[in-house]
């Protein structure tokens, strides 16, 4: 498993150090780097969706999510009306639900999150009843300022102990 999970974080390494993107920023005299109006535009658009979870509501989605989103991170892809009714059920299921990110990286197409979700499940989401602290990588991909794709990556050994916390169809026949 800790061969698994360490080819895992490296593959991730090398995709996030593969991504870094010149046009993002623009160097000034002095060697410091400025932060382009598209990857601050893409961050803030990013810190909107964080919060709509965070708060359960989906109203201000659509200044930041486009018409044709997909959302690849469920079993099958997903739109920008599904995104919403995820943020209310989300919140419905745990009300104590919090995120953080860890870490964050954008440039003026891609914004790479680090995130941390605590909270308490009741499980009717699919999760395991109880309380929850799991992290996982968020990327989106932005044109024109808003988030058209989506993909979240969660930590194998999170999964592990998820899937060890769901019942079997052994137990769910009792």
């Amino acid at each position: 498993m800790k061969k698994l999970f360490s080819l895992f974080a490296g593959a991730i390494l090398c995709f996030l150090i593969s991504c870094n993107n010149e046009k993002s920023t623009v160097e000034t005299t002095a060697g410091t780097e400025e932060e382009s109006s598209a990857k601050k535009k893409n961050l803030e658009a990013s810190h909107t969706v964080v919060k709509a979870f965070d708060t359960g509501d989906p109203s201000m989605i659509d200044s930041v999510v486009a018409s044709d989103f997909v959302d690849h991170s469920e079993g099958k892809d997903q739109n920008r009306d599904s995104l919403k009714a995820m943020i209310v059920a989300w919140k419905a299921d745990s009300k104590d639900s919090k995120s953080e990110i860890i870490k964050e990286l954008a440039d003026d197409e891609y914004v790479f999150s680090w995130m941390r979700f605590t909270g308490t499940s009741s499980g009717a989401m699919g999760m395991p009843a109880g309380p929850y602290n799991m992290t996982s990588i968020e990327v989106v991909r932005f044109k024109d300022g808003k988030a058209v794709e989506h993909w979240s990556f969660m930590e194998p050994r999170e999964m592990m102990k998820m899937m060890a916390q769901q019942p079997t169809a052994d137990k769910k026949a009792k």
